[in-house]
């Protein structure tokens, strides 16, 4: 197994454990974030989880499971 084949693998295995724990999707809530209200302070990331949390209640999707 060369370098490469490596790296693609520690790149993949990075990339599905940010998608996984949510860290990806705060990474997007913020470029979002910076792009609409670029004067707005950004929440932090328990601030994140805390309106994220508030939104699902408010606004539930059915679900399959």
């Amino acid at each position: 197994m060369n370098v490469r084949h490596w790296t693609r693998g520690v790149r993949w295995i990075r990339w599905y454990l940010r998608e996984l724990t949510g860290e990806a999707e705060y990474d997007r809530y913020c470029a979002h974030h910076r792009r609409r209200h670029p004067d707005a302070p950004l929440p932090s990331r328990r601030e994140y989880e805390v309106l994220r949390t508030h939104h699902r209640e408010n606004h539930p999707q059915s679900r399959c499971c």
